[in-house]
């Protein structure tokens, strides 16, 4: 089942045209929030590293 490139760059661009792309506020709104949630999560295993190195040191008695 072969295409002609002719044919096959007509049907690309159809679908191109189907894609609903975000607006600049939409993109700026997404990249904001996963710069927050990336410092959010890098807080929390930053504790929870701490926490868990200080509950080991004192089960095994390393003084540091």
């Amino acid at each position: 089942m072969a295409t002609s490139p002719f044919k096959f760059l007509q049907e690309v661009r159809a679908e191109t045209a189907k894609v609903v792309w975000p607006t600049r506020r939409e993109t700026l709104i997404t990249t904001v929030m996963v710069f927050i949630l990336v410092a959010v999560a890098s807080v929390f295993f930053f504790v929870a590293d701490q926490l868990i190195r200080l509950l080991v040191t004192f089960v095994l008695g390393i003084s540091g």
